[in-house]
């Protein structure tokens, strides 16, 4: 080399690829050895055809079977009750408006064959029901019952709640009462007799064990059809 001259430097600098490239080679490296998914179902057909075929079987008998208890509509016919209930749940309601615009709410929930005592089957299960009357100032009683099978009388008081406000009343830490049999005779048969003026009478007791059953197989049917569009 001549003095003073740098010696020349001639290295091959391999292209850099492209950022694009790389993803580009990336994804493809993905999509090969990403393993294949085999689809299950959920179902086995077998199985599917018979659940469907016996479902299908069980709501004929059930149609076959059903009749609309004749004291649903006498009751609503004769009584200054509004009845409610909504396709799909358990609840069961009647509304009606007293002097001085109180409101009276008696509501239950449907029940089940399993619920039946066993030393008297034909009698019919008991039915828990509750009766809220509240006044335009927010006041109100909860009457706790339960049905009964009785030729004089076809209920009995659990206990009784008091609230001031209604957010007493919906606070699930409030007090709810002594219990009914704990208090004194007098007061007993006055909230007794409280209760018959409302209009809580053999007749309704009646009607809220019948209806209770009948939203049972109501619903008990319609879970049947759900059943049969499940399994197909």
């Amino acid at each position: 080399l001549a003095q003073g001259s740098r010696p020349s430097c001639s290295l091959s600098i391999p292209p850099i690829p492209s950022v694009m490239a790389m993803m580009l080679r990336a994804s493809r490296t993905a999509i090969r050895v990403a393993p294949r998914l085999a689809v299950v179902r959920a179902f086995a057909s077998p199985a599917a055809t018979s659940v469907a075929k016996l479902a299908a079987q069980e709501a004929q008998h059930e149609k076959e079977q059903y009749e609309e208890p004749p004291i649903v509509k006498q009751f609503l016919k004769d009584a200054p009750w509004k009845f409610e209930e909504k396709t799909g749940e358990v609840n069961l309601s009647l509304t009606r408006e007293v002097a001085e615009k109180t409101k009276v709410v008696v509501e239950w929930q449907l029940s089940s064959p399993t619920d039946m005592p066993e030393d008297d089957e034909e009698a019919g299960p008991a039915v828990p029901f509750t009766i809220t009357v509240t006044k335009p100032s927010g006041v109100s009683a909860v009457f706790y019952c339960s049905t009964e099978r009785g030729d004089s009388h076809r209920y009995v008081i659990g206990n009784v709640s008091c609230y001031a406000t209604e957010e007493e009343a919906n606070n699930q830490a409030a007090y709810t009462g002594p219990e009914f049999e704990d208090l004194d005779d007098k007061l007993q048969e006055s909230f007794d007799e409280y209760l018959a003026e409302l209009g809580l009478e053999e007749k309704m007791c009646d009607f809220i064990d019948a209806t209770a059953a009948d939203k049972e197989q109501r619903e008990y049917a319609r879970w049947l059809a759900n059943l049969q569009k499940f399994a197909l």
